[in-house]
């Protein structure tokens, strides 16, 4: 039944006309008869010239391309849904980067992508159409998902003729002659999306689609059966060409079975790594094998049982035929082993292409292939992809979970009447802590006043009261010396531990995170951390706003009042990538003009770094380290030093480790590392254990 040229919009009942008499298209070209190489690639999308180029590449003798070629014309745009034309836009190798961020930003709408796309951004079609472009070598492909359904019409009907280029469809196969083997190519072309198997689209045949997308029906398998029973060689190898992945699709996997496939070649899924399988190795058992195939049958009766009385109602006899076919199809489910056939015949034992049966489902063409080298009756896969890029995670900021090096040593046992001390600053002081005044006075001028009792003048002038005590309870003479010695003796167990941490910070330095280590010899931008690198040895924990916190890497800090709890944990890194390169620019600068910057060293770029967080990262973009990948792209890198970017000199050197520079004497921080000039006046007063500081000629106590 013909279509008329106008008709409502499609719906899931309408199988759409007979197809056209059934004559098989089939035949078997000589490719090399000793030994040739296939390369199978999918999702090329229209940049149809780099076909060569990859075939050249892998020195193939022929290419089967696995959907989404790029059927599209002038004409086809006006014809492709706005989603759909949005989804071109966005993967179009023929769209620079630039102009398609433009394109797909929030204010432009899709009026204006339509007005603005042309068809040389979305196919090189046309230009192989016009003989502009030539196939090198033959090609045979299958419809994707992303096609113009017209323009695949006029390819089957013989209305466009291009040398080289093979559609294979449910009605055309091809035999090549390659490598001692005769190899029989069977496609299925289109998305599978089991509620339009029974929708036609604007289809003229059993193929079907609409709107710029192409999809799968039941009557296109059906054909897709007889074609291949009526072409059936038990001296061929068979090799089943989808845009859908077996792998994922029951039915496909079944209609595999059905045709006594040998290969199978797919795509559809997009992934950056190409998959090579047989069922044996991702299947637990014979049982989930054949869970697989009944999955697929039964979400396919869900669909065929809700329309079947209204295609029975119109499909013609040829179309029964077919759809017949394709029932059997989805009814091949293999028997459980050891279950008695029907009829009476031998018990049931494994399916061979159980383990028989080898699947690849490829990448986008941008990021692999697939190459079949096949010689002397012997079929060899090169699968190459182009995959992640994990290099990202070698200068990652690590967590800041504890590791064997940085755990603390734990406190000393605390009084009866302590609880043990948070490690971090808190709004009122620890019970556990001890107020001394004398250094309070000195180190934190702004503390906070003490939560106790005003004194009445009865107490004991010399003894002091446990933090935190609201009691106006004058102490006894022998509690008080009891106080005063248990007092003694855990703050001497406190500065033996503090001074153990001491040691193993001066020890794991080069460990510290990334922004506080290595900063550029003469570089201004000292991290708030280097006072405690100069200051003197730690002090008792203080009782005030602006004193230690337990477990803190520095002496006194300045009294802050934008604390909100818990400050975060030193972590530790290892050291500094050792092809690294230290950029002092003459003004804030873009990481795209750095990297442009240093010419052809660019390509061996791994990472720029503008150092710090914050709203003065890298002194704003004024200082930058830029990494490489390998040690000759640096060395180019280095030559770049007192050249010009925007009229202005640029530093170049090698970045190296903290250690390794000279901070001059006694240098004071920045930030909260001011406490550590508290610090050394204590210190030089006599009032911490220690006495004046003690230097090693480098400013570090």
């Amino acid at each position: 039944m013909q279509q008329p040229t106008s008709r409502p919009a499609s719906t899931s009942t309408r199988p759409g006309p007979s197809p056209r008499p059934h004559q098989v298209n089939t035949q078997t070209k000589v490719i090399d008869t000793i030994h040739g190489r296939i390369l199978c690639i999918a999702d090329i999308r229209g940049h149809l010239s780099a076909l060569n180029d990859r075939a050249r590449e892998v020195d193939a003798k022929a290419v089967i391309h696995t959907g989404d070629f790029g059927f599209f014309e002038a004409s086809s745009v006006e014809r492709i849904h706005d989603r759909t034309l949005r989804h071109l836009t966005m993967y179009s190798p023929l769209i620079p980067s630039a102009q398609r961020q433009h394109l797909l930003s929030p204010e432009n709408s899709l009026a204006t992508i339509r007005q603005t796309l042309t068809i040389s951004m979305l196919s090189e079609f046309p230009l192989l159409l016009s003989g502009q472009i030539k196939l090198q070598v033959p090609v045979f492909t299958i419809s994707g998902a992303c096609e113009d359904i017209l323009l695949l019409e006029k390819l089957r009907t013989g209305a466009y003729d291009i040398e080289n280029l093979h559609l294979l469809d449910e009605a055309t196969t091809r035999c090549l002659d390659i490598g001692g083997i005769k190899l029989r190519l069977l496609g299925l072309g289109g998305a599978y999306v089991p509620h339009k198997m029974f929708d036609n689209g604007e289809g003229n045949a059993t193929i079907a689609g609409g709107n710029g997308t192409i999809w799968t029906t039941a009557l296109q398998i059906g054909e897709l059966v007889d074609t291949a029973q009526r072409v059936y060689d038990p001296t061929e190898t068979r090799l089943l060409v989808t845009h859908a992945s077996p792998g994922r699709e029951g039915i496909l996997t079944s209609l595999g079975l059905f045709l006594k496939a040998d290969l199978t070649v797919s795509a559809g899924l997009h992934f950056r790594y190409a998959s090579s399988w047989n069922e044996f190795s991702v299947q637990a058992d014979y049982d989930a094998f054949r869970s697989k195939l009944r999955a697929g049958k039964d979400a396919f009766y869900r669909v065929w049982d809700t329309v079947k009385s209204q295609v029975n109602a119109v499909i013609d006899d040829q179309q029964r035929v077919l759809l017949d076919k394709a029932l059997a199809v989805v009814d091949r489910v293999p028997l459980a082993i050891g279950h008695p056939a029907p009829g009476g015949g031998p018990p049931a034992t494994e399916d061979p292409a159980w383990k028989n049966c080898w699947n690849w489902n490829l990448c986008d063409a941008a990021y692999g292939s697939l190459v079949l080298d096949i010689k002397e009756g012997r079929v060899s896969a090169e699968l190459k992809s182009q995959g992640f890029n994990y290099a990202y995670r070698r200068t990652a900021t690590p967590t800041t979970q504890p590791t064997p090096t940085s755990i603390k040593p734990p406190l000393p046992p605390q009084t009866a009447t302590s609880n043990t001390p948070n490690k971090v600053p808190t709004p009122a002081p620890a019970p556990d802590r001890v107020t001394l005044q004398e250094i309070d006075a000195l180190s934190s001028p702004q503390a906070a006043p003490s939560t106790s009792e005003p004194r009445s003048g009865k107490e004991t002038p010399p003894v002091a009261k446990l933090n935190g005590s609201d009691s106006a309870t004058a102490s006894t003479p022998g509690s008080v010396e009891k106080d005063k010695g248990e007092r003694g003796s855990e703050k001497t167990e406190k500065f033996r531990a503090k001074k153990k941490e001491r040691k193993e910070r001066d020890r794991d330095r080069t460990e510290r995170d990334a922004s506080r280590d290595a900063v550029p010899e003469g570089s201004s931008g000292e991290k708030k951390d280097d006072a405690s690198a100069t200051a003197t040895p730690p002090k008792p924990e203080l009782d005030t706003a602006g004193s230690s916190a337990p477990g803190s890497d520095g002496g006194p800090l300045s009294p802050r009042t934008d604390s909100t709890g818990t400050r975060t944990p030193t972590s530790r890194k290892p050291r500094r990538h050792p092809w690294t390169l230290f950029v002092r620019l003459p003004g804030p600068t873009e990481e795209t003009e750095l990297r442009n910057f240093f010419g052809e060293a660019k390509d061996g770029i791994t990472r720029v770094t503008f150092p710090g967080p914050g709203p003065y990262s890298g002194r704003d973009r004024k200082i930058a380290y830029v990494e490489f990948g390998e040690e000759e792209a640096m060395k180019a890198g280095l030559e770049k030093h007192a050249e010009k970017i925007n009229d202005g000199l640029v530093e170049v050197s090698r970045a190296v480790e903290r250690e390794s520079r000279d901070y001059g004497s006694l240098r004071g921080g920045r930030g909260r590392g001011r406490g550590a000039f508290a610090a050394r006046g204590l210190s030089a007063a006599g009032l911490v254990r220690g006495g004046a500081p003690k230097t090693n000629g480098n400013g570090e106590a």
